[in-house]
């Protein structure tokens, strides 16, 4: 059934309330599927077709006797080695005899990558800041957690050691809407200060902000990451994670979480990041004078080079410009895991486009945007894939890689 929830421009009626509404509908949308046994009876067929109100106009799919791919991934493994003989996640080479994650980040960036690294590292972050009697808030967002989540334990210990802790819930996270309506009220029971994302714009940006004062002095460290606070999901998706304490990253978090706490007072806030790309504001702005960046290279025949990782291609002014670099010259290689919207073989490009797709264990979530920038290479992590929803109406953010 179509599992879309409308959320109308009505303002009269709170957002939690239209969610709340859209989940009850969901269970009355209208079929756009039918998935059959292509061995069915027909006789079979058509009184379900008949019982269920649908017409031979409608996506009635044949199919295998397995529908639900998803029961794969628990079937015996007849390539890879048994998971028992695998390796299990472990931890960052710079975390690994360190008494302390925090005063690690303090020192310098870590750049995890999920699931060979362990997601734990992440928990430990959040742990020690709860329990540090010098921090003093803890701001997160959280798009989807697992059901029994550490990082909710963490942020609720905290609140009970004295931290103002605030978490950013997407409520239209799709299929994670009625769980993270749970997760807003078990949240505010213990104290923690939810804010419920905006009206008309989703809050898919992965980001995390620690304020800690010493000595007078106020730092601030935390993450950014590509990928979801979900301990069962890091486990089987490829997704990277900074860990940092980096002034000019922290300092665009904060502004990110400015404007989220206020963003009719604090709309220009986003406009201001010097580091992080922020979208809806500025990304596509910054995205396109990297590629003319590139343009410019190629046709002062320098090296040019781009390399994309996205789950999906669809935005059709990046697109055109993408296309306008393969014509100039530049080298492009695209790793998409699903929609590529790009003709990638032009007899007009100097250099083929590379493009493929990574089908292998683990589910490919990373976004990652490099440009060879004249030699002094621009290299991004993102939560956001080149489509118009990411790029246009959503808070995503891509943050540099310095080290």
């Amino acid at each position: 059934r179509d599992a879309e929830i409308d959320i109308d421009n009505d303002i009269s009626t709170p957002l939690i309330q239209k969610i709340e509404r859209g989940l009850k509908n969901r269970k009355k949308g209208k079929p756009v599927r039918f998935v059959f046994d292509q061995e069915i009876d027909i006789s079979l067929l058509t009184y379900l077709v008949k019982r269920l109100g649908l017409s031979l106009k409608e996506n009635l799919v044949p199919g295998g006797r397995i529908h639900n791919f998803k029961d794969f991934m628990n079937f015996p493994d007849a390539v890879f080695p048994p998971k028992g003989l695998r390796k299990k996640p472990f931890t960052h080479p710079l975390l690994k005899n360190a008494g302390s994650v925090t005063n690690v980040v303090f020192d310098n960036d870590v750049l995890l990558n999920f699931p060979y690294h362990a997601f734990d590292s992440v928990i430990d972050l959040l742990r020690e800041a709860a329990i540090d009697p010098n921090v003093v808030s803890i701001k997160i967002t959280c798009y989807r957690l697992a059901s029994r989540s550490k990082v909710v334990n963490a942020l609720t210990n905290a609140v009970r050691n004295g931290k103002q802790v605030t978490a950013v819930l997407e409520l239209r996270a799709r299929f994670d809407e009625e769980a993270n309506l749970m997760w807003k009220e078990e949240l505010e029971e213990a104290g923690v200060k939810v804010l419920i994302g905006l009206p008309n714009q989703k809050i898919h940006a992965k980001l995390c902000l620690i304020k800690k004062r010493e000595d007078n002095i106020t730092t601030h460290y935390g993450f950014v990451s590509t990928g979801n606070l979900n301990e069962k999901t890091a486990l089987l998706y490829g997704d990277h994670c900074l860990l940092t304490s980096d002034r000019k990253i922290m300092a665009d978090v904060n502004r990110v979480f400015s404007y989220l706490e206020n963003p009719k007072l604090r709309a220009g806030l986003l406009n201001v990041c010097k580091t992080l790309m922020v979208s809806p504001t500025g990304m596509r702005r910054q995205l396109m004078a990297l590629i003319n960046r590139e343009i410019k290279s190629a046709r002062n025949r320098k090296h040019a080079s781009i390399i994309l990782k996205l789950n999906s291609l669809s935005d059709e002014e990046l697109i055109m410009k993408l296309d306008e670099a393969a014509r100039a010259g530049v080298e492009i290689k695209l790793i998409l895991r699903g929609i590529c919207c790009m003709y990638t073989e032009n007899k007009k490009f100097k250099k083929h486009i590379q493009a493929i797709s990574i089908i292998d264990e683990y589910l490919e979530h990373a976004r990652v945007l490099i440009f060879h920038n004249g030699g002094n290479t621009r290299m991004y992590i993102s939560s956001a894939d080149w489509m118009v929803r990411n790029i246009d109406h959503r808070i995503e953010a891509a943050c540099p890689i310095f080290e």
